[in-house]
């Protein structure tokens, strides 16, 4: 029986459930082994869990005559730095009701929202629905260009759930909030504040609290200078 033969016979004494049950296990470790080598280039330069810890954003520097009064200001972003307790719970409500409904269930990365938004553009055939948690728009936010790519979203991924291992969900809120740009040079939610209502952001009502949490989605587009109506 010469080797071609061989290998026949050996072929006909394997069931095809085992023959595939191989290959299936083969391609899976090359897969495996091919995650991983992804992962490892591309978390290389991301930052440490230190980084999160150390959040120091960018503030305005403020010069105060004798009486009190300010009589300059200084900054590259124009924000203004609120604790969470300070910010009412009304607009911390309603901003997890607008981004990020399962804020507070998932781990940074809400497979059940990537789902919803999956089945939703596929319906409408287009991208109407994106799936970003407040965890993973942070991280981007802080970390991250804003370019569209599969290397930046897997990046944002991996921090957002790093970012959720070391830190509060009110932590990561507090950051949001102080972080993301409201339109019209203010960033953050007090200088959003005093832009659009000139208060502060203890004072807020509801309707200006639910108009505040709208407004990050497209700051430009609901802007009540811009567009009043649809601001409202």
């Amino acid at each position: 029986m010469n080797s071609f033969q061989q290998f026949l016979s050996w072929l006909t004494s394997w069931s095809w459930l085992r023959i595939i049950l191989v290959c299936s296990l083969i391609l899976g470790m090359i897969g495996a082994g091919a995650v991983v080598v992804v992962l490892w280039v591309v978390t290389r330069d991301l930052p440490t869990f230190d980084s999160f810890q150390d959040y120091q954003p960018s503030l305005v520097s403020r010069v105060y005559a004798d009486n009190g009064e300010i009589i300059g200001q200084f900054f590259i972003e124009r924000r203004l730095y609120t604790p969470i307790d300070q910010i009412p719970k009304a607009l911390t409500q309603a901003v997890i009701a607008v981004e990020d409904s399962r804020f507070l269930e998932h781990p940074g990365l809400d497979i059940v929202g990537i789902a919803r938004a999956a089945w939703t553009n596929l319906k409408r055939g287009g991208r109407v629905q994106g799936a970003s948690t407040i965890t993973q728009q942070l991280a981007r936010a802080l970390f991250l260009s804003p370019e569209r790519t599969y290397t930046r979203k897997i990046k944002e991924l991996i921090l957002a759930i790093k970012m959720e291992w070391v830190l509060s969900k009110d932590q990561i809120l507090e950051m949001y909030l102080n972080q993301i740009y409201f339109g019209h040079g203010a960033y953050g939610i007090a200088a959003a504040t005093l832009t659009y209502f000139d208060k502060n952001v203890t004072e807020l009502s509801l309707p200006e609290s639910a108009f505040l949490a709208g407004l990050p989605k497209a700051p430009n587009t609901y802007s009540p200078y811009r567009n009043p109506d649809l601001a409202k």
